[in-house]
């Protein structure tokens, strides 16, 4: 009822502006081959009977050498002697479009975009079908912004899919989080979302894409700017065992599950290479090995400083010709426009190396429907300015953000609040601030309401106090905020970072709160009629321990940053009109975890030098909150209903398969390479899990499905997750949910040579605190 109300006021809005703006004629959005021009039936690229790679080699095929050099920047000016208008290949729509990409503008008749959660909390929800509603949102209101000429390019750089690999990076909340195959999930729904796929996949086979989704960073980024060293010199050294199980895994499953159209390729080098001049990377792994079909963009200047910063390549010239022949086809930025000619003419690079990428950005422009006419009498040329900041897509943003905030303490059942309370204080630099909500890479939002704002709906005389002077609470009114929280009955503290603490180009060096913030939620705690609640905003983890041990803060919750809706989600939750339902999608470390150097890539712990290792796959030290931790307002219980196979045979998988071992004690093992792929298909099994909601309250809950080894040895995982599911279920309802095993990809994991094997060995299936044992002999 809340949103409802908000939503009125923000149509209200828009459409006044709609009014307000109706003098202006909607900008005709760019496109080829105008069937009203008689010069477009002489182009073989214009005519649609052809396939795409024919239509892209003719256009290719007419374009003098400057005009060929021209095209292979972000900025793509018109060549109009064959009607081709401009191109802008940079736009954002990471969690929903954005205006940071010069792509995008929003300054005609559609004035804002829906504004989901930022992508770690949207991963905390653990619901592969939300991710891809999200998707196709994104991929409608993108569409409509085309439409209505407010666009210049139909390709969006996101999702952003590095593994978030340490807590203090920047990025992170950018990311769906610590888990490969989390992260990969979110990658397939999202993209299949946004590109106009089923959920299953399989539609595009035509190519028409809705929007472009642009796959980053590839690969191993996951450091900005720490203690000085910055992600454009910095020189990421992975193992073969880390780049097989971690680094590598999200972006094969962009590639090969969810087509994604594009990629873009990162700035830091791994082991001594940038990835943008990495032949092996981008043509024999992500084209031929995994059989990408797409454009491969330059995150913007990481040509310049393969020569500048990274001091690779030896000239200018040698940079571009590093990269057109690794397989990069459009720079962001303006190298290839400035030294392409010369490297040319230098013959570093040939013209063959030009075209090979000239052919794949226009086939992907083919595909987006823009030298097909007039694009809005095609596919997607019906979605105008009436289908962006719907009812049922701002509903998504709310459903998104009430799904995916984790309750991570609530003592003797503080949570929910009564309805009936008329006394509330809500206290903190994030409590008044609707902004914070958006995180990074954010659109101007349909609606836009506080955490503060939405808490007088419930109670309409709470009293607001700041608390701190800003986030970073470099001074903090102690004493003013210590009566607020005396002259109430219920006190709500929202706490956490913002975009000046985390954010790209910003590591943190420190996971504490920042500034006084812990001393001013300790004091109001202590003056506080009744325990408090504490709310944080924040992408990336921090210790909490102290209010985690502390009696007097009855209940905590993280909202990461919960978008357009946040605000009422939360107050829906601390009031009972939602049951809590999101689980961390990454671990909390405690503070001690900053001792340990950010450029360390190793996943896997050390014992001979106390390395802890990183992420709950390998770490083994303490932790404030594990991966997968989140509380309910009811109780949920498990149950291994059936599990169709508890021994499997690795002798019986395949008749040609080489059962080995690497020494004469070592665990005897299986090479996935090895396998058919009707062998990995046949040695599939079922395995059916129990849940019961033994609570007063309806949720919606993910169940977590994991295996670990009886014993992990060979830089095993302590535990991995293999499947989640999201069940809806009454209080006091049960449900059986299915889980289908694949050995090939469940019980294998990578070699110290990046070989994918399954050894021998005995295993548990583990959901919550029940475990089922699986045997793998020979």
């Amino acid at each position: 009822m809340n949103l409802h109300r908000w939503i009125v006021i923000a149509l209200t809005i828009l459409l006044f502006l709609g009014t307000f703006l109706s003098i202006i004629d909607s900008a005709q959005p760019p496109f080829s081959c105008d069937k009203l021009n008689s010069q477009s039936d002489s182009f073989s690229f214009c005519k649609t009977t052809l396939p795409i790679p024919a239509r892209a080699r003719d256009l290719v095929s007419r374009l003098t050498i400057d005009e060929k050099i021209s095209q292979l920047v972000n900025t793509a000016p018109a060549i109009p002697r064959l009607g081709i208008p401009a191109y802008q290949w940079w736009s954002e729509a990471l969690h929903g479009v954005a205006y940071a990409g010069p792509g995008i503008t929003f300054n005609g008749n559609i004035r804002a975009a829906t504004s989901f959660p930022q992508v770690i909390l949207t991963a905390a929800s653990f619901d592969v079908h939300l991710w891809y509603r999200i998707g196709q949102v994104i991929g409608k209101e993108a569409r409509a912004v085309y439409n209505e000429g407010q666009a210049t390019g139909m390709t969006f750089w996101a999702p952003n899919i590095n593994i978030f690999r340490d807590p203090r990076w920047g990025r992170g909340q950018e990311t769906p989080g610590e888990d490969p195959m989390v992260t990969g999930k979110y990658a397939v729904s999202y993209v299949r979302g946004v590109q106009g796929d089923s959920f299953q996949g399989g539609m595009l086979k035509h190519g028409e894409l809705q929007a472009s989704a642009c796959c980053k960073h590839f690969t191993a980024y996951d450091l900005d700017n720490w203690k000085g060293i910055t992600r454009f010199g910095f020189d990421a050294r992975v193992t073969e065992q880390d780049l097989a199980d971690t680094f590598q895994p999200p972006f094969r499953s962009c590639i090969q599950d969810g087509q994604a159209s594009g990629i873009m390729c990162a700035y830091n080098r791994v082991n001594g290479v940038p990835p943008c001049a990495n032949h092996n990377l981008l043509t024999q792994t992500a084209r031929k090995q995994w059989g990408f079909h797409g454009y491969i963009t330059s995150d913007c200047d990481a040509v310049s400083i393969i020569y500048e910063q990274h001091k690779y390549a030896g000239t200018p010239e040698d940079a571009v010709a590093d990269v057109l022949k690794a397989g990069m086809d459009v720079n962001c930025g303006y190298y290839l426009l400035n030294y392409t000619k010369s490297a040319f003419l230098q013959k570093k690079v040939s013209e063959s190396d030009i075209d090979r990428a000239l052919q794949n950005l226009f086939s992907v422009r083919m595909r987006l429907g823009l030298f097909n006419g007039d694009p809005k009498k095609l596919l997607y040329g019906s979605i105008g300015p009436d289908q962006v900041c719907t009812k049922e897509h701002q509903e998504l943003a709310l459903e998104a953000a009430r799904n995916g905030i984790v309750l991570l303490k609530n003592s003797a059942k503080l949570l929910p609040l009564s309805k009936k309370i008329t006394s509330l204080a809500v206290i903190g630099p994030n409590a008044n601030n609707a902004f914070v909500m958006l995180g990074n890479y954010q659109g101007p939002p349909c609606i836009s309401v506080a955490v503060y704002k939405a808490l007088q709906d419930y109670v309409p005389n709470a009293v607001y106090h700041e608390g701190c002077n800003a986030v970073n609470c470099t001074s903090a009114a102690i004493d003013d905020a210590v009566n607020a929280a005396k002259g109430a009955d219920y006190v709500v503290l929202v706490m956490g970072l913002d975009q000046g603490e985390e954010t790209e180009q910003l590591d943190r060096e420190s996971l504490t709160l920042p500034g006084q913030q812990e001393s001013l939620i300790t004091a109001v705690a202590n003056a506080a009629n009744k325990p408090v609640i504490l709310v944080l905003l924040c992408g990336g983890p921090v210790d909490v321990s102290f209010a985690k041990d502390n009696p007097k803060i009855g209940s905590i919750l993280w909202a990461g940053y919960p978008g357009q809706a946040g605000g009422i989600a939360l107050s829906e939750i601390l009031f009972g009109d939602h049951n809590p339902g999101g689980r961390l999608p990454l671990t909390w470390y405690p503070k001690e975890f900053v001792n340990i150097p950010m450029t360390d890539m190793r996943m896997r712990p050390d014992p001979s030098s106390g390395y802890p290792g990183r992420t709950y796959r390998f770490y083994n030290g303490k932790k404030v909150f594990e991966f997968g931790y989140g509380l309910s307002y009811s109780t949920y219980s498990y149950n291994f209903v059936k599990v169709a196979q508890s021994t499997l045979y690795l002798n019986q998988l395949s008749a040609t398969a080489q059962v080995t071992a690497t020494s004469s004690n070592a665990a005897r093992y299986l090479a996935v390479s090895e396998m058919s792929r009707d062998s990995c298909e046949k040695a599939k099994f079922s395995t059916v899990v129990g849940v019961e909601n033994s609570g007063d309250l309806a949720g919606k809950h993910p169940v977590l499905l994991f295996v670990r080894q009886a014993k992990a040895t060979n830089g095993n995982p302590i535990k991995q997750l293999i499947g989640f599911q999201r069940v809806s279920l009454d209080a006091g309802a049960k449900a059986e949910i299915e889980f289908t095993l694949s050995p090939c990809e469940h019980l294998s994991g990578a070699n110290e040579d990046g070989l994918m094997v399954m050894e021998e060995g005995s295993r548990y299936l583990v959901v919550g605190d029940k475990e089922y044992p699986i045997n793998v002999v020979i």
